[in-house]
């Protein structure tokens, strides 16, 4: 079959694109299109009342922001046990929630994937070699080794997609974060019985971008709320891009309104609103037993000095 057009010197891509709608158009039967249409808002209607607020506590994060300010715009992208709230025009997640239960001891540790993978799902297509010779680390929102260990290879490679990932310093990515990433898993969801962990950037002025890709917006700092859902208690932290990466996680300790501020996003909104203040104004490290982990280095760090300790 022949489209019915040829590619010239000098026809816009508009016009190109108006030529091969009125074709389709013309080819395919109004009855497919109809039927389309209703198979298309019938799955975004599973996507908006059953499958995202499956995946959340207390509603999906919304922008406190006006939205005629496309910094607060997001989109939710599902992925296998996490959202998404994505921002092209950023090229970083807002927001990314999941839930963590106790992990199984000595359970398979996964390969670690040796890239990150561009999201089709993506307008700005952000690629692993943006952040080439930047200074940055490809930071996880949703942890690699936790979703790994609790929802299996395919989540584990979801996490390796772009719009899960945002520009983190080096001491932030693999020490400082990586102990909170760790505190989370092992310490208070065991504490908690299961937690949901809401986390992602914030952005202050001025706008600084990776310097290999205009498309990805740097952060100033990231933030990380753990909610029990059942005690309805929360710990926030928001943790500069600058750190040494040995401080102790309490330095860090702010309350949920303090990221709600910060970041312009409003959390478990679908609390009653009595409930909802109350657990957003407190700081309560004692109910998560958090001096027990505050100054615990990372595996991966007690690795590192394993090796060398073994060297002669």
């Amino acid at each position: 079959m022949t489209i019915p057009f040829m590619v010239r010197s000098g026809r816009s891509p508009f016009r190109l694109a108006m030529v091969l709608g009125r074709w389709l158009l013309r080819l395919v039967p109004p009855g497919i299109w109809l039927l389309a249409a209703v198979m298309l808002g019938a799955w975004q209607v599973y996507e908006m009342r059953v499958a995202q607020p499956r995946m959340s506590w207390m509603g999906l994060p919304r922008a406190q922001f006006d939205w005629s300010t496309p910094n607060s715009w997001f989109r939710v992208l599902r992925n296998q046990g996490f959202l998404v709230g994505y921002s092209d025009w950023r090229g970083n997640p807002l927001w990314v929630c999941y839930r963590l239960s106790p992990a199984r001891e000595n359970g398979p540790a996964l390969k670690r994937p040796s890239r990150f993978y561009a999201d089709w799902r993506a307008l700005n297509r952000v690629r692993h070699e943006d952040y080439a010779g930047s200074g940055y680390d490809h930071g996880h929102m949703a942890p690699n080794h936790a979703i790994s260990v609790l929802y299996g290879r395919e989540a584990q490679e979801d996490t390796f997609l772009l719009t899960n990932i945002t520009p983190q310093r080096p001491n932030l990515n693999r020490r400082l974060w990586e102990r909170l990433e760790e505190a989370e898993l092992d310490h208070f969801a065991p504490r908690a019985g299961q937690v949901w962990v809401y986390t992602g950037p914030v952005f202050e002025a001025p706008l600084e971008r990776l310097k290999a890709s205009w498309r990805v917006e740097i952060p100033d700092a990231f933030y990380k709320i753990v909610v029990a859902p059942d005690s309805r208690k929360a710990i926030a932290f928001i943790m500069p891009q600058n750190v040494e990466g040995n401080e102790p996680l309490d330095h860090y300790l702010v309350s949920v309104d303090s990221v709600e501020r910060r970041t312009g996003l409003d959390f478990f909104h679908e609390l009653d609103d009595a409930a909802e203040n109350r657990m957003e104004a407190e700081v309560d490290p004692d109910f998560w037993r958090l001096q027990d982990v505050a100054h615990k280095a990372g595996r991966y760090h007690r690795a590192e000095h394993q090796v060398a300790g073994s060297k002669p």
